[in-house]
């Protein structure tokens, strides 16, 4: 449900003829020259790629920032609202194909608490023994299954609570009240008049290069002109299948050959993105945790090239985890982290998975917000997390009304 929520947006009519200076090492500046990835002049000699953006819709209108106001981190957050207004509506295609990409962890997750909850006709230590382990193997994770026991703790003392059926409602609160992080942090830092640069990482198979596509097809559909980098330049089978989405997508992509120098992939990257004027210049980057050293410095580098072609770039770092890996999506977070500064999270896969429950863990562990999430295979099955569109999702009504009989 492609939906353009932003003012057409006007094209210089000429290029910027000013170069800028390249102070990295010579080794990026001869590896940039020397790829056949791009020609550097040809680049700059060229018309803007990808034309004007469409036509916003006149009920939009009103959402909108007035021109010459202070607004600008708010330049996303009217299509996030548009979404979140959509979502919640139960005609919407992507709340069913949530619904219906949930139903395994909704059957794994809520299904072994209901049973602790009919099992169990009292609230003493038995329940909260068997409740804390079942959250704690549903990947729910030890952080957020400590906050929710205390949570409950003190919400059947204070009530006076003696029946599991009793906190069937706060247990949903609770775990709502740990997913809605603040809306603003789950915007996209995305603003008019510059070139958005967006950093993709993750470790290998988790989905970073598909999920790098499918932001190019929802921002396109956003009216936004995307950029593609094919920074993961160890592998020559994700050059190739970032460019095979980008022919089909049919937007331009930087790339050099393989085992290149990938600062030298991005300084071009770069340089092009500002030649055509691009709204948003997506990177996808290599993951090689298993030597983290090496891709820090990595990382590192490329966040370098970035600040100084691009001035207060990288503007975003997603991180990018499967949900079918459960606790390990919870370490990949934490290495991440560790190696990168992470400003949200992309989470795939949670259509093939039992385990949506560590969407949870992460959210408590971390506090960084999840922007995007993936429920299938098609290039519209990524979007913007809605928090209480998901809580919709992810409890069926039915569940719990059975541990009320």
């Amino acid at each position: 449900m492609a939906l353009n929520w932003f003012k057409k947006k006007q094209k210089d009519e000429s290029l910027d003829n000013g170069s800028t200076e390249v102070d990295e090492v010579e080794a990026v500046e001869e590896e940039s020259e020397e790829s056949a990835g791009v020609d550097s002049d040809a680049v700059e000699d060229e018309e803007p790629d990808g034309g004007e953006l469409s036509e916003v819709a006149e009920s939009s209108e009103s959402e909108l920032p007035e021109e010459g106001t202070e607004h600008k981190k708010g330049f996303f957050k009217g299509a996030w609202e548009a979404t979140k207004k959509l979502a919640l509506t139960p005609v919407d295609p992507f709340f069913e194909n949530m619904v219906a990409g949930l139903e395994r962890t909704r059957k794994s997750l809520l299904g072994q608490i209901s049973s602790v909850f009919r099992l169990h006709k009292k609230v003493n230590e038995d329940f909260w023994e068997e409740l804390e382990d079942t959250l704690i193997t549903s990947d729910v994770g030890t952080s957020a299954t400590d906050r929710i026991m205390e949570e409950l703790r003190e919400y059947a003392k204070e009530n006076k609570i003696s029946e599991p059926a009793g906190l069937t409602a706060r247990i949903r609160e609770v775990i709502e009240e740990i997913l809605l992080t603040d809306e603003e942090k789950r915007t996209l830092n995305i603003e008019q008049g510059r070139v958005n640069v967006i950093m993709m990482v993750g470790v290998n198979g988790a989905g970073k290069t598909t999920s790098t596509a499918k932001l190019t097809h929802y921002f396109k559909n956003q009216g936004f002109s995307v950029l593609l980098a094919a920074a993961d330049t160890f592998r020559a089978a994700a050059i190739e299948q970032l460019e095979s989405w980008a022919n089909r997508l049919d937007v331009p992509i930087i790339k050099h050959k393989e085992g290149s120098d990938p600062a030298a992939v991005v300084y071009d990257a770069c340089n092009a993105a500002k030649a055509r004027k691009a709204d948003i210049l997506l990177i996808d980057t290599a993951g090689r945790l298993q030597n983290k050293s090496n891709l820090m410095k990595e990382l590192e580098k490329i966040h370098r090239v970035i600040g100084r072609e691009i001035p207060d770039a990288p503007h975003e770092v997603l991180l990018v985890l499967d949900a079918t890996t459960g606790q390990n999506a919870l370490s990949q977070a934490q290495q991440f982290s560790a190696v990168t500064p992470i400003s949200g999270l992309v989470m795939c896969k949670l259509d093939g998975s039992a385990r949506g429950g560590i969407m949870v863990a992460v959210a408590q562990e971390f506090g960084i917000p999840v922007k995007y999430i993936g429920v299938g295979e098609s290039p519209d099955d990524l979007k913007p997390f809605v928090p209480e569109l998901f809580i919709k999702a992810l409890f069926g009504e039915s569940d719990f009304k059975k541990s009320e009989n």
